[in-house]
């Protein structure tokens, strides 16, 4: 059964280090399929005086924040526009695709495309899922939505799936499906029991 070992400078905190450990033991699992309870995965730490690279004493780096959190963070300021706090979240070059191909680059732009599709909408998370890469880490996170039409009929129950860009601890880019077009179409008011539609 495979033992991961790592060792790290001391001073990363317990939830850093539990975050690292889940991502090892998670990495192994997929990659050479090994059983759960087979996966043994440590942390060793040094501490600083004991510690050199390139001949010098090293400190713990600032790790980033995790991934889905950054998407919760931004996601509930946009719930509450408030666009100053969201956009804190957000990278140099952050684009959104939106369904229908609609692509923007403004916060403000956002708002008013959404304005032309409802009158309110709020999302019910079902889960986030973290696909971390060397560059970037991938967040997924899906549920449904609710909120008003612009004629002030209520919906619900529509489902939706964002996909987030996580680079250097700011969001890079997402990209949004949803059923809403599916529920306009039909007049429904909710579409939670459907099976089928599609994602664009």
């Amino acid at each position: 059964m495979p033992v991961v070992q790592i060792t790290l400078i001391e001073g990363y905190d317990a939830d850093t280090k539990a975050r690292l450990l889940e991502a090892l033991t998670a990495s192994v699992r997929t990659t050479i399929g090994a059983p759960l309870d087979g996966i043994t995965v440590m942390v060793n730490e040094v501490g600083a005086a004991d510690y050199r690279r390139g001949g010098r004493q090293r400190t713990p780096g600032v790790p980033p924040p995790p991934a889905a959190g950054l998407v919760r963070g931004f996601l509930a300021a946009m719930e509450r526009r408030d666009l100053d706090a969201a956009r804190a979240f957000l990278g140099p070059d952050f684009a959104m695709v939106f369904p229908g191909d609609v692509r923007l680059r403004r916060l403000e732009d956002l708002v008013a495309f959404g304005q032309s599709r409802y009158r309110s909408v709020r999302k019910t998370f079902a889960g986030f899922d973290e696909v971390p890469g060397l560059d970037e880490t991938v967040v997924y996170c899906h549920g449904t939505l609710a909120g008003e039409w612009p004629d002030g009929t209520p919906f619900d129950g529509i489902r939706f799936i964002d996909r987030f860009a996580i680079r250097d601890g700011l969001i890079a880019g997402q990209w949004v499906w949803n059923d809403m077009g599916e529920a306009r179409a039909g007049g429904t008011t909710t579409l939670g029991g459907r099976i089928g539609g599609t994602l664009a």
